[in-house]
């Protein structure tokens, strides 16, 4: 906050009169940066911290609303069924009947999304091919 003071106080020149000021223009070009690095800041906000956190909203989201016996996929792109939810962790059965157990951070929300969209896609087609 004194950064943006300091860069204000400096735009209006102490000596000068302000009509002087006025008809050589100093203090609109100092106006003009901060005004510059405000519009940056915010830019940087709203397109790439806001996106981030909002991801990492849904991603926490997700892993607390994981059930017993969901389909999951981990960060790594293994995939397993839930068996057990612990605290820090959860407990999956991949398809070769292998238990493996693995922390809740690396489960991927992403991963799980696109398995479960392709998975569904194939059960549409199988539903077709029936009818």
């Amino acid at each position: 906050m004194s950064f943006i003071t300091n860069l204000l106080l400096q735009a209006a020149p102490a000596a000068a009169p302000a009509a002087d000021s006025a008809a050589k223009g100093g203090g609109s070009g100092m106006l003009m940066n901060v005004l510059f690095i405000g519009g940056m800041i915010a830019v940087f906000y709203f397109f790439m911290i806001r996106p981030q956190k909002k991801k990492q909203n849904e991603q926490a989201k997700f892993i607390e609303e994981i059930k017993k016996g969901e389909k999951i996929a981990t960060i790594g792109g293994i995939v397993g069924k839930v068996l057990e939810t612990r605290t820090k962790t959860f407990v999956i059965e991949t398809e070769g009947g292998g238990r493996l157990q693995l922390l809740r951070s690396a489960i991927s929300w992403e991963n799980t999304k696109a398995l479960n969209a392709e998975e569904e896609k194939k059960d549409d087609s199988k539903d077709d091919k029936k009818a």
